[in-house]
């Protein structure tokens, strides 16, 4: 007989809440036996969860991460049609993240712009100040 787990263990595991957990099981990525009101999930469950949350942190949605599970589940040649289906994401994936860095490094170089107008600007208006205090005290002295 498999291995089987409570929701507290799996969210103990995982470190994720058991509201994560009911969750992931609504939007039909987990399907735990049930026992009453008690969830039951199996050793396939636990590595779905794993899954789940590694294509989380891949940056997949769940309808992705769905997809995927339902290519495995639907025949023996779901295995190939995930995997190119995989490459396919993290193609995507990659761009996406390139895309993101060419992005971050250009609101870099504006910030630094930004910021070397302000430090010029205040530098401009302590000068002018001092000018002012200057052009003051030679006034009052004459």
């Amino acid at each position: 007989m498999s291995r089987t787990y409570s929701i507290s263990e799996l969210a103990n595991e995982f470190d994720v809440t058991t509201r994560s957990i009911r969750f992931y099981e609504d939007q039909e990525l987990l399907r735990p036996a049930r026992r009453g009101q008690t969830r039951i999930y199996s050793s396939k469950d636990r590595v779905r969860l794993k899954l789940t949350l590694r294509g989380k942190r891949l940056g997949l949605s769940l309808a992705e991460i769905r997809e995927l599970f339902e290519l495995w589940d639907e025949t023996r040649s779901g295995s190939e049609k995930q995997l190119h289906l995989m490459l396919e994401k993290i193609t995507e994936r990659r761009a996406a993240l390139e895309q993101q860095m060419k992005d971050i490094t250009m609101v870099q170089l504006e910030l630094e712009s930004a910021e070397i107008r302000c430090r010029q600007a205040l530098e401009e208006l302590s000068e002018k100040r001092s000018d002012d205090v200057r052009v003051k005290a030679s006034s009052s002295a004459s």
